[in-house]
């Protein structure tokens, strides 16, 4: 993709996302409005809420389950191979007269 159209792109993302945060205090409104709205349903009501929560706070940790409801343990494992070079003529050794 040419230089220009990837600016042009990421231009009118940034203008995108410029707007729509220019309408930041209206959605809240709305929102808060339909989660203390009586005449909202209770899912709409609860999907509100959750949009609030999740705007100020964050969304919560969702916990990683297997297939027997127990929670899976994470294991990150940083591994360090060391690589000998082969033995034969073309050895780093050899060809500094280490051998």
């Amino acid at each position: 993709m040419p230089a220009t159209r990837k600016t042009s792109r990421a231009r009118t993302l940034t203008e995108i996302r410029s707007l729509a945060r220019s309408h930041t205090r209206t959605a809240i409104r709305v929102l808060v409005g339909i989660m203390r709205s009586d005449d909202a349903t209770p899912a709409a009501r609860v999907s509100a809420a959750n949009a609030i929560l999740d705007r100020g706070w964050g969304k919560a940790a969702q916990p990683v389950e297997n297939g027997e409801d127990l929670p899976l343990e994470l294991v990150h494992r940083v591994e360090r191979v060391i690589v000998h070079p082969k033995d034969g003529s073309d050895s780093e050794a050899e060809n500094e007269g280490l051998s």
